[in-house]
């Protein structure tokens, strides 16, 4: 047996997508971080730029809790006391208190009956999503919806799919009018908050017009939502789209990996329907969910957030987000109006959208370009993501970087 044949198809196409600039295996490797000092916020050191400091605008730690003192002591604490993984998948023997203590916390934090944690968000997609689709339902979809929702669709194999213009609630209300009583059931899902842009869902919207078709379906209409780039970043007290929009999905999918600083995915909903997804998603029933320590780490995260510190974080979030996008505007640069952190930096064009990256590295600045067809031809854009623990000095400092291009 040899690769020789197969590895030279896959070497034209690595080659097509470095032509394309869609590559993404070109990983910077990060060595450090240095703390803040001077007014500055914390700087990231990179293999092979020697002690360069990189101000990180591509991060999704929007609260910075990934560095917090008290999450890395109850993380460090959890380890010592249970080890450093959890040494089965959960049904055998991998569930430990403080998996259970953390699913509390995230069902009362979201206000529901119950919480799973999975290994990932993405995994708590693909692993939630196909249980609630039979050869009888109705998927519609938002059409800039998360790669993972777009598999989970795939994996689950409806008896129809439909995709809806972004957040055109006009053309969800045609598609759910039109198709009354063709289905059995149908799963409206969305992103929360749209991870290229930071806009988010008319959620209050959506639901009134699934409950306006609902008796047209004879198993109902079914909403889910996946808000990881919203929760802990979005609303007043971090409870996302679902707080932003005052109504919440039938079922909610989140991340522990962004916002909360930590790893892992999660979904809340009703009792009855945790434990049937406990017997029926096969990336939690056979995989091994985050480590006890990550759990211990993330309880003391969630706790922040619910908490005046928590709300303070957000706060001074929601101003330097101001400041960035008062600033851009000044400066001539377009992007879109939005409290969430999630900055895009509209460009329009792939060669300009390239050399406005590299023009921030070698002004030591961290930032991702998203060019066609990650985005289709004329959305092209840089996508930058504030932090809290960001300064002032640090949004003058990448305004007047970019002012310079």
């Amino acid at each position: 047996m040899s690769l020789d044949r197969v590895e030279t198809i896959f070497s034209e196409q690595l080659s097509e997508k470095d032509k394309l600039g869609t590559a993404k295996r070109h990983e910077l490797v990060i060595t450090g971080i240095k703390l803040a000092a001077d007014g500055y916020g914390p700087r990231y050191l990179l293999a092979k730029q020697g002690s360069k400091g990189f101000l990180r605008m591509n991060s999704n730690s929007y609260l910075g809790l990934s560095t917090d003192k008290s999450v890395i002591n109850a993380e460090a604490k959890a380890a010592e006391i249970f080890g450093t993984g959890p040494g089965a998948v959960r049904f055998i023997s991998g569930t430990y208190q403080p998996h259970k203590d953390l699913e509390c916390k995230l069902a009362e934090f979201h206000g529901r009956e119950s919480a799973l944690l999975f290994s990932a968000a993405y995994a708590s997609m693909m692993g939630v999503l196909p249980q609630f689709i039979t050869r009888d339902t109705l998927v519609v979809s938002d059409a800039l919806n998360h790669n993972c929702i777009i598999n989970a669709i795939r994996l689950a194999k409806p008896a129809k799919k439909m995709v809806y213009a972004h957040l055109d609630m006009t053309e969800l209300n045609q598609i759910l009018q039109t198709n009354s009583g063709r289905f059995k059931r149908v799963c409206v899902v969305t992103d929360g908050v749209f991870s290229m842009r930071g806009d988010f869902a008319a959620l209050d919207k959506i639901v009134e017009i699934c409950k306006q078709y609902e008796q047209g379906y004879e198993q109902g209409i079914i909403t889910l939502v996946d808000d990881s780039h919203g929760v802990g970043a979005f609303g007043q007290t971090g409870r996302g789209t679902e707080e932003v929009t005052k109504t919440k999905a039938d079922v909610l999918i989140a991340t522990l990996g962004k916002a909360f600083g930590v790893n892992g995915g999660y979904v809340v909903s009703s009792t009855k329907v945790i434990e049937y997804l406990k017997e029926t998603a096969p990336l939690y029933i056979y995989s091994n969910p985050i480590t006890p320590a990550e759990a211990a780490a993330a309880l003391i995260t969630v706790e922040i957030v619910d908490s005046i510190e928590g709300v303070n974080k957000l706060k001074r979030l929601r101003e330097l987000n101001k400041q960035l996008r008062s600033g851009l505007i000044q400066a001539g640069f377009e992007t879109l109006d939005s409290e969430h952190p999630i900055v895009p930096v509209l460009i329009r064009d792939t060669a300009a959208t390239s050399a406005l990256v590299k023009h921030l590295f070698e002004n030591t600045i961290l930032a991702t370009g998203l060019n066609y067809p990650v985005v289709p031809k004329g959305e092209e854009e840089i996508r930058l993501q504030v932090s809290a623990c960001h300064t002032e000095k640090d949004i003058d400092y990448l305004l007047a970087v970019l002012k310079a291009f």
